[in-house]
């Protein structure tokens, strides 16, 4: 858990930098700088999705997990958890940044993603912390753009960014029989899709409810059993 916990410091340390020195930076310079990161992150999407050999299982996982988190409604339940924190610490004038709004997109940028996926499977696995350092450091800078940009929410992502990779060393660890080269990357494969998907919604061009399609993620464990 290492890896994770370096990572959950970096978010709340770039997050504080980012709280601290807001007013200093240009509301435009953020938002400019934000679509220049809407672009890297579906750079790295395109990327990671390369990594696949099995277009079928990238598919059935895509359709299927969409079907089960559509029915679970996570993205509502992410939410509705954001929308209690943001009725808990907005500002009492109503200005500023949604706090719901920081809170997701933080959230999901810093946990839907290739290195994401990988690094807490090698951290699981293996003990290998390097993949999770080196997107903690990339982490760092991400939030403290955000923070900068979105508020206090990017800050509180933190602790989705300790369940959720905290969550996939615990998985890792307990499934390793099954977590083989070729299933690693079928999911990192789902993984970056994901990504890119969430990389369109930062520069505003599309409005995925990525949270919703986050099974896909778990399903090539499944899939590559029997394919």
């Amino acid at each position: 858990m290492f890896g994770v916990l370096v990572n959950v410091a970096t978010v709340l340390i770039g997050s504080t930098i980012g709280l601290l020195f807001r007013k200093m930076i240009p509301q435009n310079a953020t938002d400019f700088v934000m679509k220049g990161i809407g672009l890297c992150t579906i750079y790295i999407g395109i990327d990671g999705a390369l990594t696949g050999e099995n277009t079928l299982i990238t598919i059935i996982s895509i359709a299927v997990g969409a079907l089960i988190g559509e029915l679970a409604d996570l993205d509502k339940h992410l939410n509705h958890f954001a929308g209690k924190l943001e009725d808990r610490f907005k500002n009492k004038d109503g200005s500023g940044p949604s706090i719901a709004e920081g809170f997701v997109t933080a959230s999901l940028v810093f946990c839907v993603g290739a290195m994401t996926i990988v690094g807490s499977l090698q951290s699981g696995l293996t003990g290998d912390h390097t993949m999770l350092i080196t997107k903690a450091t990339l982490d760092l800078v991400s939030s403290l753009i955000f923070a900068a940009s979105l508020g206090v929410g990017v800050m509180m992502a933190a602790a989705f960014v300790l369940v959720f990779q905290g969550g996939i060393v615990l998985i890792a660890q307990a499934a390793a029989p099954f977590l083989t080269d070729y299933v690693i990357g079928e999911m990192t494969c789902v993984g970056s899709i994901l990504i890119m998907a969430l990389g369109m919604n930062i520069i505003g061009v599309t409005n995925f409810k990525v949270m919703n399609y986050l099974p896909a993620i778990f399903l090539p464990i499944l899939l590559c059993t029997f394919m």
